[in-house]
């Protein structure tokens, strides 16, 4: 199945034909609906559920829910979960709705990009959405890019917020920290990952903020060369310097060092960043 097929409605058609299909609207018990199971979206703002609650029960349901009829009489969601979960909330026995008949990747693929174009999703739910895609359609990132208008970078960049640990995907599935936050986090481990991403959501940090805290702990955490080769005199001296950059980078500067081993010397070079 082609990722084109979510222009399948003009597929048929001729070119210069005047036909239109008719969708039509009907009446279907809410207790029979199920949610989509290829729902991309994980987190509900349940503020906005309540606010569009409120809306429908002023002005109505001004778009029909989609749906498919899996078994005799139950349908799944193909779009409008949160129309249908305001709907509930509201107690309705019935929805207007319109009946597609799709398969299970077609109704995945319908769901995933009908939930890309609309706003809210996480950088987390974006790029699982991206890649569900990739799967079902058989894509590449270079043939998804073209299809959804976008470059092959935006989507490579969006596929690699999912090699973070599971800690900074949950907080950023939460919004509790942006994506730039995330995309910072890439640089080191998962276990540094975890760590970090207590500062910044304690601390509040900023993200040039936390790009300079993670570039100090990169810098920390760098093996240091062994002095075994040097005089006592010398190594004392090394560990002075080392302890008066820790001294530096402890104040809030951000740091950097390399160190080395030549035969006639020891090398430190130290760059001390200035600040923007």
């Amino acid at each position: 199945m082609g990722f084109s097929l979510f222009g399948r409605n003009n597929s048929n058609k001729e070119d210069n034909s005047d036909e239109t299909v008719k969708q039509n609207v009907v009446m279907v018990p809410v207790n029979t609906i199920v949610p989509n199971r290829f729902q991309p979206r994980q987190v509900f703002d349940e503020r906005g559920i309540e606010e569009l609650a409120q809306t429908i029960a002023d002005h109505g349901l001004l778009q029909p829910i989609v749906l498919r009829e899996y078994e005799d009489k139950k349908y799944e969601i193909i779009a409008g979960e949160r129309r249908f979960r305001a709907i509930n909330s509201l107690h309705w026995q019935e929805v207007p709705a319109i009946i597609e008949t799709l398969s299970d990747d077609e109704t995945a693929s319908l769901a995933l990009i009908e939930n890309l174009q609309r706003e809210g999703l996480s950088p987390i739910e974006e790029a699982q959405a991206y890649r569900s895609l990739m799967k079902l359609n058989h894509l590449t990132q270079a043939s998804l890019a073209k299809e959804i208008g976008k470059s092959q970078s935006f989507v490579a960049n969006k596929l690699r917020l999912l090699k973070l640990s599971q800690p900074v995907q949950d907080a950023m599935m939460k919004h509790e920290i942006s994506e730039r936050h995330g995309r910072a986090l890439l640089a080191v481990t998962d276990k540094q990952q975890e760590k970090l991403l207590k500062r910044i959501e304690t601390d509040h940090l900023t993200v040039k903020d936390a790009e300079r805290l993670i570039q100090r702990s990169k810098a920390k955490a760098k093996p240091k060369p062994t002095l075994h080769s040097v005089s006592a005199d010398t190594r004392v001296a090394v560990n002075t310097i080392r302890e008066s950059v820790k001294m530096v980078t402890d104040a809030g500067l951000q740091v950097q060092t390399s160190e080395e081993d030549g035969d006639d010397h020891y090398r430190i070079t130290i760059d001390i960043i200035k600040k923007s």
